[in-house]
């Protein structure tokens, strides 16, 4: 298979990776030509594409509108909250992609990245690409965490992480528990609630419920700072709900009301047939679903060896302080559709000045 050869590759065609090729036309860069976008999915979407058929628009943190989305006409403030959020972020992102004319290369999995002599080579499903800086916009959906817990292989159940969740009805007449703290647990339980025989709720901590029916501007700031000091300080990310909380909707309150989101602390091993409090009581369990959050996916940045003692990467304003060639966009504080955006200018920005 022939090498390509560009000066730029974007690696992930979800909100981030999307901002950045947007941002890096505007700067007069032409797709498939002086910058490749490549993404593993089989279609438009980024990691929305394989979110659960219950999850709507407005039951989650909020979508904000990619960069230039308003010239299509359309904006997730005004979109259809009846049907999947899958299914309209995908018509939404698969419209942008074709009207600022992207050419989003998919499916194609980048594998690696490394040295090439000064240049970076990267290793796709679809082919080797020779670039001269690589962003990564993977986002974290590809790398679901799963925290080890005593006796976990020994349950005969079925255990079900959210990124392999896909309905309620899988759980139907099932005894349920659901382990975590943010808005996917807590929306895990409400569409549970008359299919599954039981559920029971672990947390390593109580839930943190705000008052407040969407994220605040002060939540949103506390969350960006706590992830952008441990993004420069090269720790490991802290997850997203220790700083923003969960807001209590209309219908979380209702929930809490019917006793539906009452939360135990976490269980101290698993059997074969279900879960040991730390109070010594047994609760029988058929699955257990963990909704346990991601880390970033940098995986295929590993040959580079960037990741620090620490445990995380070094980035700030978008760029790894181990190599000046290699973009974090979506990593961070900016691992939100508004952060996307941001990032997408800055890091645009920043490569267009290094090619001079």
């Amino acid at each position: 298979m022939v090498e390509s050869v560009t000066r730029i590759v974007v690696i992930g065609a979800g909100q981030a990776g999307l901002s950045v090729a947007y941002y890096l036309k505007r700067f007069d860069l032409v797709p498939d030509v002086d910058f490749i976008l490549v993404d593993r999915g089989p279609g438009a979407g980024g990691a929305w594409q394989f979110r659960w058929e219950e999850l709507r628009l407005g039951t989650a943190h909020r979508i904000s509108d990619l960069p230039g989305m308003d010239a299509l006409g359309v904006s997730f403030d005004t979109a259809d909250r009846t049907v999947p959020a899958r299914d309209v972020v995908a018509d939404y992102y698969r419209r942008y992609e074709d009207y600022y004319d992207l050419r989003v290369r998919r499916p194609a999995r980048a594998t690696g990245v490394a040295n090439r002599d000064a240049d970076l080579a990267v290793t796709t499903s679809d082919g080797d690409i020779r670039t001269h800086f690589v962003v990564n916009a993977t986002g974290t959906w590809g790398a679901p965490f799963i925290p080890y817990y005593p006796g976990m292989r020994s349950f005969a159940g079925r255990q079900v992480h959210t990124a392999d969740y896909s309905s309620a009805q899988d759980f139907a007449g099932q005894r349920v528990i659901v382990v975590g703290a943010g808005t996917s647990a807590v929306g895990f339980l409400m569409e549970l609630e008359g299919v599954a025989a039981s559920t029971q709720w672990a947390t390593r901590s109580p839930a943190d419920f705000r008052d407040e029916i969407e994220l605040s501007p002060e939540s949103s700031a506390a969350a960006v700072a706590m992830q952008d000091d441990a993004a420069r300080a090269g720790r490991a990310l802290p997850s997203i709900v220790s700083g923003t909380g969960v807001p209590r909707t209309r219908r979380i309150a209702a929930a809490i009301a019917r006793g539906i989101l009452t939360d135990r602390r976490m269980f101290s091993r698993i059997e074969e047939r279900g879960v040991r409090w730390p109070d010594g009581s047994f609760s029988p369990a058929d699955t257990i679903i963990w909704a346990t959050g991601f880390r970033p996916e940098a995986r295929q940045l590993a040959p580079l060896k960037l990741r620090e003692k620490a445990g995380g990467l070094t980035v700030a304003g978008g760029a790894s302080w181990t190599d000046p060639r290699i973009f974090f966009a979506g990593y961070g504080p900016q691992a939100s559709t508004v952060g996307a955006g941001r990032a997408g200018r800055m890091i645009a920005r920043q490569i267009v000045a290094a090619l001079g």
